[in-house]
C-alpha cells in the first residue's frame, strides 16, 4: 500500500520537525522559571477568553491536535500499534518526556491541556488509519 510506504519515509524526519517546533520553533524563549500546569482545561480556557485573535486560537488549539494526527498511523510501522491502548500509553509516555524536558530546560510549560489535545490528535489518526486498513486504499 502506498499510504505506508509514504508514512514509514515521512514520519521520523516529520517527528524530529515537530521536536525542533515544541522547543525551537516559534521563536521561543527560555522562560524565568518552570511552570507546570495539572489543571484540565484551565489554561486552555484562559488562554481562549485571553487572546484577541482567533487565528491565535485555531492554531494553538488546533495545531496541538493536527499535528499528532500522523502518530496514529504507527501501526504500520509496529503491529504492537494496532491496540489503541498500547498507542496512546507509548505515546503517552514518550509525550510525558517531552513536556518534562520542556519544564527543565525552560524552553515550554509542562501542561496537561497539551497532553490531552496532542492525544485526541493520535486518536484521529488511529481511526484514520482503521479506516484506510478496513477499505485498503
Amino acid at each position: 500500500m502506498i499510504f505506508k510506504k509514504i508514512y514509514r519515509i515521512f514520519i521520523f524526519p516529520y517527528t524530529i520537525f515537530l521536536l525542533y517546533l515544541m522547543f525551537i520553533g516559534f521563536g521561543r524563549e527560555q522562560h524565568e522559571a518552570n511552570i507546570v500546569r495539572l489543571l484540565p482545561l484551565v489554561s486552555t480556557i484562559l488562554f481562549v477568553q485571553n487572546t484577541t485573535s482567533w487565528e491565535s486560537i485555531i492554531i494553538n488549539l488546533f495545531g496541538n491536535i493536527i499535528m499528532f494526527i500522523p502518530f496514529g498511523f504507527l501501526g504500520w510501522l509496529n503491529a504492537k500499534y494496532f491496540s489503541f491502548k498500547k498507542l496512546i500509553v507509548d505515546f503517552l509516555s514518550a509525550l510525558i518526556i517531552v513536556e518534562a524536558l520542556q519544564y527543565l530546560t525552560r524552553l515550554g510549560v509542562f501542561d496537561i491541556d497539551d497532553l490531552a489535545l496532542n492525544s485526541l490528535g493520535v486518536w484521529i489518526g488511529f481511526q484514520m488509519r482503521k479506516f484506510i486498513d478496513h477499505f485498503q486504499f
